[in-house]
């Protein structure tokens, strides 16, 4: 290489390393991972807007320290391998200090696990698993544990008159918890489970399921399920002539998100409290604003809440180290954090302290409370 041609090489190089040294040092960059693909898509991508949305909020109102704030979004294709590499590759590559999600407890606790070891903070925003509570200390979580919900759907249920329940969830850590512990907590009341199915996701058809819960002749039926899952167990069992029983949906939203209009018409069930007061009203007007269309779940609330979370914490930390978001989190809890949501406080676990649940039903197209 002749010696013009090098030095204006190495020039080159010296003016790129500082534009990019100087553009990072002007954004601050947080992580995400979520179902973007497979069947929960639909609601990863509802959680992928409230994310942004935050994120546009934050930055309207000067960012964060004095910078932007940015969110790399990774898919994990409803696949805890291909969460764990995108974990891998936001804390080794992207640098980033706090990850969120992932969604299904299945997926979120390994990979959450891995973030944890590594130091990072991590911020559930979807998953129900009680072993949630267990990841350790730079863990924390603003979503319902199935511990609260089983107690809150048991109770729903048992009030509405239902003595004999039939229920079907999927075969993973999160369907597991809500099957044994709703009947636990259904039984306690007086109830009883007829029936429990753990059926396995994937699958083309859930008929051979669905049978064999209708064999036990319940007063209502329980489900929980994923999107395009729920979708084909909602279809089928209108088929079968299960409809003719009251359906009970457990986080609503997720199990009739992808279910035409038609088959989850009269459905009633119990949801994660979505929107709360003044807040929640001006942030659903902005989400529809932004969108042409509402919400698609009650999860995409809780995006939103975690990225204005980490982002107070960061500015009160003043540092956007892991350590300082821990840090940072534990003060702005303390101080009284009020999200759409509704107020978050964290216990000395780093779980949120009474999460919001919310009755509803699907009447004309969608869901409503009752």
């Amino acid at each position: 290489m002749k010696k013009r041609n090098f030095l204006s090489f190495c020039a080159s190089v010296l003016v790129a390393s500082y534009c990019n040294t100087a553009f990072a040092q002007e954004t601050i960059q947080i992580g995400a991972v979520l179902p973007l693909t497979g069947p929960s898509a639909t609601v990863g991508e509802d959680i992928r807007r409230g994310i942004q949305l935050g994120v546009d909020q934050v930055n309207a109102n000067g960012g964060v320290l004095g910078k932007k704030l940015a969110v790399v979004v990774e898919d994990s294709a409803n696949n805890p391998t291909t969460a764990l590499t995108a974990a891998r590759k936001l804390t080794s590559v992207d640098k980033v200090p706090a990850v969120m999600g992932e969604y299904s407890s299945s997926i979120t606790l390994p990979m959450a696990q891995y973030l944890v070891k590594e130091g990072v903070t991590h911020f559930n925003i979807g998953s129900s698993s009680s072993k949630v509570r267990q990841l350790g200390d730079s863990a924390f979580n603003i979503i319902g544990l199935e511990d609260a919900g089983n107690r809150y759907a048991a109770k729903d249920a048992y009030d509405m008159g239902w003595r004999n329940i039939a229920v079907i969830a999927p075969n993973n850590a999160y369907g597991q918890g809500v099957a044994h512990g709703f009947k636990e907590e259904f039984e306690k009341l007086g109830g009883k489970v007829v029936t429990e199915v753990l059926y396995t996701g994937g699958q083309s058809t859930y008929r051979r399921e669905l049978q064999q819960l209708a064999r036990s002749q319940p007063d209502a039926y329980l489900y929980t399920a994923y999107g395009h899952e729920a979708s084909a167990i909602n279809r089928e069992a209108k088929e079968l002539g299960l409809r003719s029983q009251p359906w009970y949906a457990y986080i609503m939203s997720m199990s009739v998100s992808d279910t035409p209009a038609e088959i989850a018409e009269g459905q009633v069930g119990m949801e994660l409290g979505s929107v709360k007061g003044d807040l929640g009203k001006a942030y659903e007007q902005a989400f529809t604003s932004k969108h042409n269309e509402g919400f698609k779940t009650a999860f995409n609330g809780y995006g939103y809440d975690a990225v204005m979370m980490i982002a107070a914490a960061m500015n009160d930390a003043g540092g956007s180290s892991s350590a300082d978001i821990q840090k940072g989190l534990k003060s702005v809890s303390e101080k009284g954090f009020m999200g759409v949501t509704g107020p978050i406080k964290f216990d000395a676990e780093g779980q949120r302290i009474d999460p919001p649940y919310d009755n509803l039903k699907y009447a004309n197209g969608k869901l409503v409370a009752r």
